[in-house]
């Protein structure tokens, strides 16, 4: 821990009060500068500085096209592993960047020379980097899902909206293709009356092939030295190091990661759960789940997600589908299943063809969509109804920036970001009831108002998680 951790506290206690004063305007700001709220004033010809927190891997590769933007000056990079060969391949292109192990540090010596952070690290380092980076005024992009549990997500909203900070989940195919044809088809009504939707990703996943019937979780392993593991834990209460949480293989495990419903939701349902008004399920039933294990994800899952009426428009349910050997049926006239070229490498490597590749079917009282992973395009099959609705489908707009620009640009005050946190939230949160479903392998049911899961007393409790490490506790209290 840091030696001020009792500065760090009284700062963050402070922080929502300071945070409303600041908002009172003080002085005169000339015409030619952008105020961005919470935030540094960044004129229209300047640039962002941003630092980047989590720079191996995936989060590496969000520096490198937010840099490649030409919107922003990387000012500092934060990693809990600056030895390995995967952070300093990142390293190497900033060579003048202050680096830094912990966060805390790096916000503590360099808080007034930053206007945003970039955060791509694990699952469950994401609440608390965002916290402290919200209650200090900066702007922030973290990749999806936005945190791993509900009550966490809950509170990122709640900070964003008090903090009055610009936000963006990186689920980086809603600034492309699909994000603006989806909303034109359904302003156009071509996209109406939808009663179902399926979707699935039943590529092989890191855990596929481990043992289902372990009894425990890893036995501890010697700790790296180039690794800070104590941040790297963050919140979740400790857990001896071992190779099978590092590098990627979190994700397979409900103490760290959200497994590939966390993974995918955000790129396969995100445009259908904004435009279709889905906010938060009533009900959230494992219909299958093959191997299941109170340690890391099934090798397959089925789970059933059920939206109520809104809005005019009527229920839906939505059906999802992971494993290999758990492929849903397609509609006649389905065609082939592609995977999407602009999909993004991870570590280098590129998603393998699976059976069915990732992706979705909307059925609608009238016509049936199918649809890729992030930023694929909707198209109305059979093939015969799609030629006789081509006249009547409206214009679609080209994106005036991608994901990372968006970002930037909403930072200098010139768009809105396309996923903050009052959009990604609730998204995030359907994940996080999924998973709390795998978990537990049971039905949950949610009072949508509440907020609040009315038939499982140990599943509600699970909406906040384990209680956070000593330590970490003030990051939970400062809205």
């Amino acid at each position: 821990m840091i030696s001020n951790n009792s500065s760090r506290r009284l700062f963050l206690k402070q922080a929502l009060a300071i945070s409303a004063a600041a908002s009172v305007p003080t002085f005169w700001i000339p015409k030619s500068y952008a105020a961005t709220p919470g935030g540094r004033i960044i004129s229209p010809n300047d640039k962002v500085n941003l630092a980047l927190i989590g720079i191996g891997n995936r989060g590496g590769e969000i520096g490198l096209a937010m840099n490649s933007t030409g919107l922003c000056n990387i000012v500092a990079l934060c990693d809990v592993d600056m030895g390995a060969p995967h952070t300093r391949k990142l390293m190497s292109k900033f060579p003048d960047a202050p680096r830094f192990q912990d966060f805390r540090k790096m916000f503590d010596k360099m808080s007034d020379k930053i206007d945003a952070v970039c955060i791509g690290v694990p699952d469950h380092s994401h609440f608390p980097i965002t916290m402290e980076a919200m209650a200090r005024g900066k702007h922030v992009y973290v990749e999806k899902p936005m945190a791993r549990t509900f009550q966490e997500i809950e509170l990122m909203m709640k900070g964003a909206d008090k903090f009055g900070v610009v936000t963006q989940m990186g689920n980086q195919g809603h600034s492309e293709g699909n994000y603006f044809q989806f909303k034109a088809w359904k302003e156009a009504g071509i996209i109406k009356d939808v009663t179902a939707i399926t979707a699935h990703m039943n590529s092989a996943r890191r855990w596929h092939g481990w043992d289902p019937k372990i009894t425990h979780m890893p036995l501890g392993e010697p700790v790296p030295k180039t690794l800070d593991w104590d941040t790297w834990l963050s919140a979740v209460a400790h857990h001896d190091y071992n190779h099978d949480y590092h590098l990627g293989q979190w994700r397979c495990w409900y103490d760290f990661g959200m497994g590939a419903l966390g993974d995918w939701g955000a790129h396969i349902l995100d445009t259908a759960h904004e435009f279709l008004e889905l906010g938060l399920p009533y009900e959230v039933n494992p219909l299958m789940l093959k191997d299941h294990n109170p340690f890391f994800f099934p090798m397959s899952s089925t789970i059933l997600f059920r939206f109520p009426e809104r809005s005019g428009m009527p229920p839906v349910d939505i059906t999802w589908y992971d494993g290999v050997d758990n492929i849903p049926a397609v509609p006649e006239g389905y065609g082939v299943s592609e995977v999407d070229p602009n999909i993004p490498t991870v570590a280098g490597g590129k998603l393998q063809p699976a059976k069915l590749n990732p992706g979705k079917e909307i059925y609608s009282k009238e016509l049936t969509f199918k649809g890729g992973s992030h930023g694929s395009t909707l198209s109305i099959i059979p093939p015969d109804k799609a030629r006789e609705m081509q006249s009547r489908l409206p214009e679609v707009p080209k994106s005036t920036s991608n994901h990372f620009a968006n970002f930037l640009l909403a930072c200098m005050g010139k768009e809105k970001t396309r996923s903050p946190f009052s959009v990604a939230g609730p998204l995030s949160q359907v994940f996080c009831l999924g998973v709390l479903a795998q978990r537990l392998n049971r039905k949950i049911i949610l009072d949508r108002a509440t907020k609040q899961i009315t038939n499982d007393e140990e599943a509600n409790k699970l909406l906040a998680g384990a209680p956070p490490r000593k330590g970490w506790e003030q990051y939970y209290n400062i809205v």
